[in-house]
């Protein structure tokens, strides 16, 4: 079989098995040798499931034969942050403390994925906890496919590395804060968070309770719309899911944006530390849309400002209460750097977070007042490329250093958390050095339609995702 078939969205690999034009078992072998051949140099995976994978494309290509496969992501590789549950196989939130822990049973995100014709892959690197700022990693330093020296992203770091460089077909990582959108943007792929509720967390393992939501990573939009299709819903075991209706994403990807009119917000786009090639990325995505049709105006969420500040008041404080048996009993398991922040995080006192809590309703209300004259909010995934390693490891040389680094580039992801409404990554470009760029789309409670509407149409004008990192084309 053609190496290309690695590079095949979602869509088609699940179009052409279905149609019997590729063999489950081929596909899954073209993507495990990747694996064997990329992984060791990108860390990419924590645990790869080859012969699990195997069995179930065997398993698939009998019931082909009987005709009786059905299901929306048929023969497709699929893998999910080590974040989530997965029964009989090591599942370890990128922790070296939980390197024995074999879950009995699946996530229900896993058990969605592989209810539709899903072949799992294995499990994906991720940050210690989901915390992001992870030093040393007990699997290895995570790498970005389109720079080996620099960060693919945190904490979904695995998903985001995997989908640059044509490891699996699909992902799901999770959102905390940005951990799922900011690796899709370093990466040159699609990140979705959903709207809070939309996805079940059962089975996911906790970060923080009132923001985490699973994420749906994919090489295109049209893939993000049929991911997000089968894991979202109602579901028993998680009392916080919606009872809405699960509307079909795809239905409307090709009805294009005349009309729409498209938000971009101030406080985001004009800092003056924003990257300048980032600036001129997002500049000509939004001149792309006024072509397409859609009205382009500035708005302006004035407690943005403060959203980065916000996001670690509440973020790290439930993330240390979270994690208070694990500080108690396995401290000296952790990496230096999560248990800093979260004994840090767990000296904050109450007044303070409720000062933050209160904010963020305040913050919130400002969301939605702006989504009352726009139907989609744009800005920049991050404010800028990613960054090397090394200088995400380095010492903290004064507070401003600590703001800066903390603060200001969680204010772009970590407030759509903060407000629990949905936001999108798509690929907008590259800097002068080929780095990776992000556009990010936000919308209302329960908008992802108009958002994925929206990206797919700037997708098609400008298919940045088409573009191939150098470590995915490695022989």
């Amino acid at each position: 079989m053609d190496e290309d078939v690695a590079f095949l969205s979602a869509t088609e690999i699940a179009t052409a098995v279905r149609e019997r034009q590729l063999s489950p078992l081929e596909v899954v072998d073209r993507y495990l040798g990747r694996i064997e051949r990329l992984n060791p140099r990108l860390n990419a995976y924590i645990t790869v499931t080859a012969e699990h994978a195997r069995t179930a494309a065997r398993e698939l290509e009998k019931k082909l034969s009987r005709r009786k496969a059905t299901g929306p992501l048929l023969g497709v590789p699929v893998a999910v942050k080590d974040q989530f549950c997965t029964q009989g196989v090591r599942t370890t939130d990128g922790s070296f403390a939980y390197r024995d822990f074999i879950p009995r049973h699946d996530a229900t995100v896993v058990q969605r994925l592989t209810d539709a014709g899903a072949i799992m892959l294995g499990k994906l690197a991720m940050s210690e906890l989901a915390l992001g700022g992870t030093r040393r990693s007990a699997w290895g330093t995570t790498r970005n496919p389109w720079d080996t020296e620099r960060t693919p992203g945190e904490s979904s770091t695995g998903s985001g590395a995997a989908l640059g460089a044509h490891l699996c077909a699909a992902s799901v990582g999770e959102d905390t804060g940005g951990s799922g959108r900011v690796p899709a943007a370093y990466c040159n792929a699609v990140g979705l968070r959903p709207t809070y509720g939309r996805v079940s967390r059962n089975g996911m393992m906790t970060a923080c309770w009132f923001l985490d939501q699973a994420a749906p990573m994919t090489k295109t939009v049209a893939d993000c719309a049929l991911l997000l299709g089968v894991i979202a819903g109602r579901d028993e075991l998680d009392m916080t899911t919606s009872r809405r209706r699960v509307p079909d994403y795809a239905a409307s990807l090709g009805d294009g944006i005349q009309g729409v009119r498209i938000g971009v917000i101030r406080e985001l786009h004009e800092h003056p530390n924003v990257h300048p090639d980032v600036k001129a990325c997002v500049d000509r995505a939004l001149q792309r849309f006024t072509e397409l049709g859609a009205h382009v105006r500035e708005v302006s969420i004035p407690l943005m400002n403060i959203a980065g500040a916000l996001y670690i008041a509440i973020g790290d404080t439930e993330g240390a209460g979270a994690a208070d048996d694990l500080l108690r009993e396995h401290s000296s398991e952790l990496d230096a750097a999560s248990r800093t922040r979260l004994l840090a995080a767990a000296l904050v006192p109450f007044k303070l977070y409720n000062r933050a809590m209160k904010a963020r309703v305040q913050l919130r209300r400002q969301f939605i007042n702006a989504l009352e004259c726009v139907d989609v909010l744009a800005c920049a995934t991050s404010p800028y490329p990613p960054p090397r390693h090394a200088d995400l490891t380095a010492p903290f040389q004064d507070g401003d250093d600590v703001r800066s680094r903390f603060f200001f580039r969680r204010a772009y992801t970590g407030s759509y958390a903060l407000a629990a409404l949905p936001a999108i990554s798509v690929p907008c470009g590259f800097t002068s050095r080929r780095l990776p760029v992000g556009l990010q789309l936000g919308g209302k409670p329960f908008a992802e339609e108009m958002l994925l509407r929206v990206a797919a149409a700037y997708e098609r004008a400008e298919p940045w995702h088409l573009q191939r990192a150098p470590e995915a084309t490695i022989a």
